[in-house]
């Protein structure tokens, strides 16, 4: 079923796009909540009337994408992560870490914008992760991740550790008495008759 869209509908399209979609999803989710209307004559003459004015805001939204664009490319993002001696980090730095941190630098970036090589960024160093702005346009964000050694505790050696079980706990009781006393066999006893 053809239909044109009112209003911006994110997985779908934007205002004005002529769409192709199941009947079903049109009846029942597009028409009642008003973001489409049907494809007939009546609508396509709305369609055209509006046609500059749905132009103009996408102009403008590709200026603000430009825009945008430009402070993405030029921002340096440190992000500190707890790492082993070996630049290996504990964690991962995800799409949503580097959504948190854009947020910090005041731009709001869905973590779905966001890609980067593999699902995530799993050692210190210098990254790329770019960010899809509208339509075709997108920004390369460089991240440098930075990693913070995490101090760990000395582990006792397993001699000066207590026993975890019981069953432990007597083995080292009975190789601490020697075992010089030897183990008596239990005696079956038989009742008198």
């Amino acid at each position: 079923m053809k239909i044109i869209l009112v209003k911006d509908l994110a997985p779908l399209g934007e205002d004005g796009d002529v769409k192709d979609v199941a009947r079903g999803y049109a009846r029942n989710f597009l028409f009642p909540r008003k973001f489409a209307v049907p494809y007939n004559e009546h609508t396509v003459k709305n369609l055209e009337s509006r046609r500059t004015e749905i132009e103009g805001r996408k102009q403008d939204k590709r200026n603000d994408a430009a825009g945008i664009k430009e402070k993405l490319e030029s921002l340096v993002m440190e992000i500190t992560m707890p790492a082993g001696p070996n630049g290996k980090l504990y964690g991962a730095v995800t799409t949503q870490t580097i959504s948190d941190e854009l947020a910090k630098h005041g731009h709001q970036v869905e973590r779905k914008r966001i890609e980067i090589s593999g699902t995530s960024i799993k050692s210190v160093g210098k990254y790329k992760a770019q960010i899809k702005l509208y339509e075709s346009a997108s920004a390369e964000v460089t991240i440098s991740v930075l990693g913070q050694e995490v101090k760990t505790e000395s582990k006792t050696p397993a001699a000066n550790r207590p026993p975890r079980r019981r069953r432990d706990r007597d083995e080292q009781q009975g190789e601490a008495a020697g075992d010089s006393a030897p183990s008596a066999a239990p005696s079956a006893e038989t009742p008198n008759e």
